[in-house]
């Protein structure tokens, strides 16, 4: 991937966590004021899965961004660095992923 598209899916997925994470953290304080019957109806809010299951998944793509253009300037060992990149891809699939099974099947 070219330098100018990763910075620039970089700002993108920037952009769209930003008003995410915002509304997570307004929708998690209003929650800590109500009770155990608006919580679990707060969970199992169709829009709650959905909003969620972005911020995890568009997060950690941020995340892989990031890290890769971190390791691009500080190892130097080319192996060292591939292997952080594979490592680093993994994760960002399998976390998500896991993430979206345990939101689906509410365990």
């Amino acid at each position: 991937m070219s330098a100018a598209r990763k910075w620039m899916l970089h700002r993108i997925s920037a952009i769209i966590l930003a008003p995410l994470y915002i509304w997570l953290y307004f929708s998690l304080i209003l929650l800590s004021t109500k009770g155990y019957s608006e919580a679990i109806f707060f969970f199992k809010n169709p829009l709650f899965g959905s909003l969620t299951i972005i911020v995890f998944f568009v997060g950690f793509f941020h995340v892989k961004i990031s890290l890769g253009e971190i390791f691009e300037d500080y190892i130097i060992n080319k192996k060292i660095k591939d292997v952080a990149n594979l490592l680093v891809t993994i994760f960002s699939i399998i976390i998500p992923l896991i993430i979206l099974t345990l939101l689906i099947y509410k365990i």
